[in-house]
């Protein structure tokens, strides 16, 4: 099968060997991909990861032993508990310590014609929702995440900076909850897909920065953006950190501690409730779709998902 493999490099190989499912997986035709950056990032050494990469589609199952499943339009969960611990017993496999994560850690992405996962991470796809628009469940997962960790009163305001795909999703998320919503960010023509279903957006050079939000989420992956976003968190505030930040400089943490802000880690999230709002036209995530490539030109759609004018780069398979 046709795959894409990070080992020492990003190739397309075109006789990959197919997946085998083991006992109680399905094994799935991929019709869908999303490039996400934690993609790339792994493609600079992030988690040591090699092999198939991807870990954002829909699919067809093809077998499963739960016969109901068999020709279904489907996506899955990518963390893989051991269904054994006390994470797995309360539904949170991402935090499992013997889990594989797809494409990430440990088990065979994707990006390829082909994926196995098991049944019980698949969830079917409900008819109103297109593969190009359920792609992005796993994303919108993560965003909703944030309203699982932390409880934001609807008077109160929210403040993320970042205007990439996770900013922008996460302010679409929030703001379909009735939540008061501002995205910040640096490119006019991103922010614009977030205002034009109802979200205030600002550019960052025409914010002033100020104690003046109950919670913050930082979505720009810098150190800077951390910066601000504590300059912006008010005395016993939220800041809750939506990308993962490798600090390649000092910075002060003392304003944390003297304005007693609450600094909440969040990562991966529910596919159903995510699901739901797809289905419920709540959100349009279709004008993110920046490119859509066959599987024949992926390496030509990571290229293009490195470019600042990129929002989310899809890929085909046939």
């Amino acid at each position: 099968m046709k795959a894409v493999v990070f080992d020492e490099g990003l190739k397309l190989e075109n006789n990959y060997p197919l997946p085998v499912p083991q006992k109680g997986e399905a094994l799935i035709k991929v019709t869908t991909i999303g490039i996400c950056n934690t993609d790339y990032e792994i493609t600079k050494g992030y988690m040591g990861y090699k092999g198939v990469l991807g870990h954002e589609f829909t699919g067809i199952v093809e077998q499963a032993d739960n016969k109901e499943l068999i020709g279904k339009r489907v996506v899955g969960e990518i963390n893989c508990g051991c269904g054994e611990c006390e994470w797995c017993a309360q539904g949170l496999e991402r935090h499992c310590f013997n889990r594989s994560t797809l494409g990430i850690w440990q088990r065979e992405g994707c990006f390829a014609e082909y994926v196995a996962l098991p049944e019980k991470n698949l969830l079917v796809i409900p008819d109103n929702v297109t593969d190009n628009e359920a792609v992005f469940v796993e994303p919108l997962a993560a965003a909703l995440e944030i309203l699982e960790q932390i409880h934001i009163p609807p008077y109160k305001k929210v403040i993320i900076l970042g205007d990439g795909k996770l900013g922008i999703i996460t302010a679409l998320a929030l703001n379909a909850c009735n939540l008061d919503v501002t995205l910040v960010g640096k490119h006019e023509e991103k922010l614009a897909l977030a205002k034009a279903q109802g979200v205030k957006t600002k550019l960052l050079n025409e914010l002033k920065v100020e104690k003046a939000y109950d919670f913050v989420v930082e979505a720009t992956g810098s150190i800077s953006g951390f910066e601000t976003s504590v300059a912006l968190t008010k005395p016993r505030g939220i800041l809750v950190l939506k990308s993962t930040i490798a600090a390649s400089k000092e910075f002060n943490l003392a304003p944390v501690v003297v304005d007693e802000i609450t600094i909440v880690g969040s990562r991966c999230g529910q596919f159903a409730p995510a699901m739901r709002i797809l289905a419920s036209k709540r959100i349009d995530v279709n004008p993110l779709v920046s490119d859509i490539y066959p599987i024949e030109k992926s390496i030509e759609a990571f290229e293009r998902n490195k470019e600042k004018t990129s929002v989310k780069v899809l890929v085909k398979v046939d």
